[in-house]
């Protein structure tokens, strides 16, 4: 699973990150939220793998958005010729 993530910089911005790359920089968090949102539809919808996007919380990481992987169909899913 992908995850984009936001992170608070020491100025009070926040950045937009993939993995350790961050994409983004000096955001304020409204727009930062809408963004990684965008991106991780837009990944979810090209390449079909799960995504989730996450920001800190007091103890875990709060998850504000999640797009699951595409499952593949099982021979009861597909429909008879």
């Amino acid at each position: 699973m992908v995850i984009i993530s936001l992170k608070v910089l020491p100025t009070g911005g926040w950045c937009v990150c993939r993995s350790r790359i961050t994409l983004f920089s000096n955001m304020q968090l409204g727009p930062a939220i809408t963004l990684a949102r965008e991106l991780a539809r837009d990944e979810y919808h090209r390449s079909g793998r799960g995504i989730r996007v996450e920001m800190p919380g007091p103890d875990l990481p709060i998850v504000l958005a999640r797009y699951a992987e595409d499952a593949a169909p099982s021979d009861g899913d597909a429909l008879a010729a």
